[in-house]
């Protein structure tokens, strides 16, 4: 609820501050005294879109602050949420405008953006008038607001959620099918690949391994005869051994005779065998490894020469080869695989479809049905604002399948009867409009959620018995939602439960805009002056006093 409107150096008014209640609040004035200018500033600390030149003249700025009380539940408490935003019982919308058009918005204190105002404009506040293009005569909103009538959100949830399943199963087939296209242009390389590579089968780290005993070999056949020469030195018979062993027993057979003097030298000497026999076994062990087979290193510099080969072909490191081939197989795995993938995908898919065909089918069952209340509802409000020989009906037909069905749902009317349907704004006259709009808001607020509902002069064209239904109506709409009606009709005035006068005076050669609440007495000079012009008689107030009787 719209629980206040603080105004200030906004067009012609200086300041200004209302306080509205719930129920039906109505605004009265001559024409031009600026009750326009009252749903301008909403519009503004809305985000509404609208005229630029707002600041009063002779102010640097213009500013608006209203106040809506914000009741648990409510959907402004998403809105918020959603901008990160904190919500309380109430919420307070503020902002200032400069001379040169520099628009500043804040809510609750935190500065905002005009698109976090209008997100919140649309579940804060509804603008109805006989240009209603914000809402009821906007076709493209009508199926939602069949729907918000039928109580259909949960049906509607299902099909959104069949959609995105039914688009989802298409996406996977889709992109299954292209990489199966993909993979079939390439088979005839993934098969080739793979063989070779299997007939390969190189090992991680055999290239190292390769490349060292290659390395080894080559180096081994230049210096094996380098160790066989050394061996020959060192080895028996004219070898250093077999001239030691020799020198060994001769000083032998003479220590007995030495008296001690040939100990030493007999001791060294047999450590230097010990020794030299060593030195040869490990000459021996080197010999023996340095044996190269010719054919060995050939099969390995062919085994070498082809990993690095197929590393190059297929630009890759030599130990990646491994895990390349691995990629290659479960491609070609893919491949050989993916028809049957395909048709599971296709099964998928399917089922996905018919579940969507399902769902929309059931939530088109219930708009026909929807749509069948909404008539019958609309036809028992029509006749009471003087429309009973008017014929109102939902028309729903096939459209393109959607998230949100496929129904295109339109609301057209016809006047008189025979005459032919068509939509509101083109069959219906002005008078006529405001009435059908009416009605229409009266249906569709039924177990909608709270809103403060705006009715810019909507008994333009009718008076009489029928402004005064127009006037029952609306009282009626409002014990569901706060309803402000600006209105030129008495008999609207006088259903309303709290009323405000809009007047203009010059001050000091400027114009001003100003708003008085009105107490019971107030109100029946009020609703004269609206019967009779500026003169008052007293025949004019007995008439107020009768339409306030009610």
């Amino acid at each position: 609820m719209l629980r206040s409107l603080d105004i200030r150096d906004l067009l012609i008014i200086d300041r200004l501050e209302l306080a509205f209640r719930p129920g039906l609040n109505a605004l009265t004035g001559e024409t031009g005294a600026g009750k326009s200018i009252l749903l301008d500033a909403l519009g503004f600390v809305l985000g509404w879109r609208g005229r630029a030149d707002l600041v009063r003249a002779g102010a640097t700025q213009g500013e608006v602050v209203a106040v809506f009380d914000l009741p648990s539940g409510h959907a402004a408490r998403a809105v918020l949420d959603e901008a990160g935003l904190d919500a309380g019982d109430e919420l307070i919308l503020r902002r200032v405008t400069t001379a040169e058009g520099r628009k500043t918005a804040w809510v609750n204190d935190r500065r905002v953006s005009a698109e976090v105002l209008r997100a919140l404009s649309d579940v804060l506040v509804e603008l109805h008038g006989q240009q209603d293009d914000r809402g009821l005569l906007n076709t493209r909103g009508h199926r939602a607001l069949l729907d918000a009538f039928g109580g259909l959100e949960p049906q509607l949830d299902a099909v959104r959620a069949a959609w995105r399943e039914r688009a989802r199963a298409q996406q996977a087939l889709a992109a299954a099918e292209v990489r199966l296209s993909a993979l079939k242009a390439e088979e005839e390389y993934l098969r080739h690949a793979v063989g070779e590579l299997d007939a390969l089968a190189p090992r991680p780290g055999e290239e190292a391994e390769l490349d060292a005993r290659r390395r080894m070999m080559q180096a081994a056949t230049r210096i094996r005869e380098d160790i066989a020469r050394a061996h020959a030195a060192l080895g028996p018979g004219e070898g250093a051994e077999g001239r030691m062993g020799d020198a060994l027993r001769w000083l032998e057979g003479a220590v007995g005779r030495a008296e001690g003097r040939l100990d030493a030298a007999v001791a060294a000497l047999v450590r230097a065998l010990a020794e030299l026999g060593e030195a040869v076994h490990e000459v021996e062990t080197a010999i023996e490894a340095l044996d190269v087979d010719p054919a060995a290193l050939e099969t390995a510099e062919e085994r070498l020469f082809a990993i690095r080969a197929l590393a190059r072909k297929h630009a890759v490191l030599p130990d990646d080869l491994g895990g390349f081939a691995e990629d290659l197989r479960a491609r070609l795995a893919a491949l050989d695989a993916g028809e049957g993938d395909l048709a599971a995908l296709r099964q998928a898919r399917d089922a996905a479809g018919a579940a969507y065909d399902a769902a929309a089918a059931g939530l088109s069952a219930a708009r026909a049905a929807a749509a069948g209340r909404l008539d019958a509802a609309m036809a028992g409000e029509l006749a009471p604002l003087k429309l009973d020989r008017a014929a109102f009906r939902t028309d729903i037909a096939e459209a393109e399948s959607g998230p949100e069905g496929r129904d295109a749902v339109s609301f057209t009317v016809a006047t008189n009867p025979g005459a032919p349907a068509g939509p509101l704004n083109r069959i219906a006259s002005g008078g006529e409009l405001s009435r059908f709009l009416l009605a229409l808001k009266v249906c569709l607020a039924r177990g909608a959620s709270p809103l403060t509902l705006i009715f810019d002069e909507i008994d333009r064209g009718v008076g009489g018995a029928t402004a005064d239904a127009v006037g029952r109506r609306l009282a009626e709409l409002s014990l569901t939602a706060q309803v402000l009606v600006v209105t030129h009709s008495p008999q609207v005035a006088a259903r309303a439960a709290h009323h405000w006068r809009v007047e203009k005076r010059v001050t000091d050669g400027t114009t001003l805009s100003s708003v008085s609440a009105l107490d019971a007495g107030a109100r029946v000079d009020e609703i004269a002056r609206m019967l009779s012009g500026d003169t008052i008689t007293d025949e004019a107030r007995a008439a107020a006093r009768a339409l306030l009787a009610g």
